[in-house]
């Protein structure tokens, strides 16, 4: 027994969702410590949820000895574990939260690539939790933080996270197994071996010469990439006089932005629009030129191209119908489904339609005739808003959203045209005003249209918010902080759904 208690087990805490391969990896590990004559046991606590939780997985390993029989813990201890392994960088900031890792003894080793949580995704606003603050945490916390975009080398690989990961342990020197018998346990996995090999090697590889794995820059807008390549002769020179415009008529600051919400327009509708869009730009700049908008680098041409691209290009079900339909996000769906040549994919889409976007695809006479007559409203809802799992890989469903997505060419002619070219504006008129008062205010007015997307029951609830947030520009308006103000009260809007953070808010500006 004194023996045994003079040697101390390695210990190690794996951390993965659903997908990741967290049980792979631990087997892989227990074939490793076997192999090598060690003894190893392993336990796993799985999550809540996929994203509310990740499984543990957790092992103890300890060179086996004749006749004893080691007594190993079937949990991690705070302060007391050798190697955290997590296959997200949120995890790993999980792990630092649970204790599991230390400054004197943990080795930490986590893929830098997100995989967003529950809370991330339903935010109203930007919930994404800060990737950089979790990392210079976990350089403070951990003896020795080993981070790299292991999911995008297991993709380029054909493989999965697992392989990769196992592939940065190998060459992390946390075990004491040469790595000709981690690449020999993939082998007598026997499936999967060729891809696991590659990925397992761009991980130690990614170690071994202490690289950062490089992010995809963000891709500028320019006059070749926001060219057209489909429509009639007509269509594609009425555009290139549109991108030339961008080029002659708006200041430098401002170019990229105004092309980008160029070509998002008239990906929506048509050049003719994306005209109308330039148009409206247009007279923004020369109140910004007569303000002094160059000393703030046009921030409020700037703030109207890509507000305004956002509120033209406005969801409805022919837009829905168009994304839905286009051969890119087939294209798309087999990639992310890593599905082969010869394999079929099934897409199912689900669909919920109301009566107010039923009326919103009508002529606008008849879509107002109809929304006038409360008991016809009633009846054609209940035959309407019922949840729908359409198969769009289908010809039936798939012709049905085509025929709608064409509608595109009599959507100006629509009643939910003209209800978004109302709200337009009007958004624009309070957007002026505000600029008359302060111009900081004005950039802010623009900004508020942030507030506002989607259909449906989402579009109702952003309206709210939005409508709540300008109700308090009267009050603002002859405040030298009133553009501060308006900025608090947006970001209030978007940190829930219930709207309380926004109510309360509201209250203290009424006070001031």
């Amino acid at each position: 027994m004194n023996a045994i208690a003079r040697e101390r087990p390695i210990t190690i805490a794996i951390l993965a969702i659903g997908g990741q391969g967290g049980g792979v990896l631990t087997d892989w590990l227990i074939a490793l410590a076997e192999r090598n004559g060690w003894y190893v046991q392993a336990t796993s606590v799985a999550g809540v949820a996929q994203r509310t939780g990740a499984t543990i997985y957790y092992l103890e390993m300890i060179p086996a000895e004749a006749g004893r029989t080691p007594v190993l813990s079937m949990m991690p201890a705070p302060g007391d574990v050798d190697i955290v392994i997590a296959a997200e960088l949120m995890e790993a900031g999980r792990a630092i939260q649970r204790g599991l890792v230390s400054p004197d003894r943990t080795t930490l080793i986590a893929s830098s690539h997100r995989a967003l949580g529950i809370l991330e995704k339903t935010a109203p606003g930007d919930g994404i939790a800060s990737s950089e603050k979790v990392a210079a945490i976990a350089r403070i916390k951990a003896k020795r933080f080993i981070s790299h975009d292991l999911q995008r080398l297991a993709e380029a690989n054909d493989s999965v996270i697992s392989a990769s990961l196992f592939g940065a342990l190998a060459d992390s020197g946390a075990l004491p197994f040469g790595r000709d018998s981690f690449e020999a346990t993939i082998r007598d996995g026997g499936k999967g071996v060729a891809a696991s090999l590659a990925a397992f090697a761009a991980g130690a590889e990614a170690v071994a010469l202490g690289e950062t794995a490089p992010t995809t820059p963000a891709t500028k807008a320019t006059t070749a990439q926001t060219q057209p390549t489909g429509g009639s002769d007509r269509e594609r020179t009425a555009y290139a006089r549109a991108v030339a415009r961008v080029s002659t008529e708006f200041p430098d600051e401002a170019r990229e932005m105004i092309a980008t919400g160029l070509r998002h327009v008239a990906d929506f509708q048509d050049a003719a629009y994306g005209h109308l869009y330039l148009d409206r730009l247009a007279e923004f700049a020369v109140l910004d030129r007569a303000r002094g908008g160059a000393e703030r680098s046009y921030a409020l041409t700037r703030e109207a191209a890509k507000y305004l691209a956002r509120a033209m290009a406005y969801d409805d079900v022919i837009r829905v119908a168009d994304l839905k339909t286009r051969a890119s996000r087939f294209v798309r769906v087999r990639s992310e489904a890593r599905a082969q040549e010869d394999q079929v994919i099934h897409v199912t889409e689900y669909m919920h339609p109301r009566i107010e976007e039923i009326c919103g695809t009508m002529p606008v006479r008849l879509g107002k005739a109809i929304e006038a007559r409360p008991g016809l409203t009633r009846a054609l809802d209940r035959v309407f808003n019922k949840g729908r799992h359409v198969r769009t890989d289908g010809i039936f469903w798939f012709t049905a959203l085509y025929a709608l997505a064409g509608m595109r060419r009599f959507r100006r002619s629509l009643l939910r045209h003209e209800v978004e070219e109302a709200h337009i504006a009007e958004w624009l008129a309070t957007v002026r005003r505000a600029f008359d008062a302060n111009y900081d205010l004005g950039v802010e007015v623009l900004r508020c249209r942030r507030l506002i997307k989607g259909y449906s029951d989402t579009r109702e609830r952003a309206e709210s918010k939005y409508g709540k947030v300008l109700s308090a520009l009267p009050l603002l308006e002859n405040r030298s902080d009133g553009a501060d103000w308006l900025r608090r009260l947006r970001e209030a809007a978007l940190l829930d759904e219930d709207g309380k953070a926004l109510d309360g808010a509201l209250k203290t500006v009424a006070s001031l």
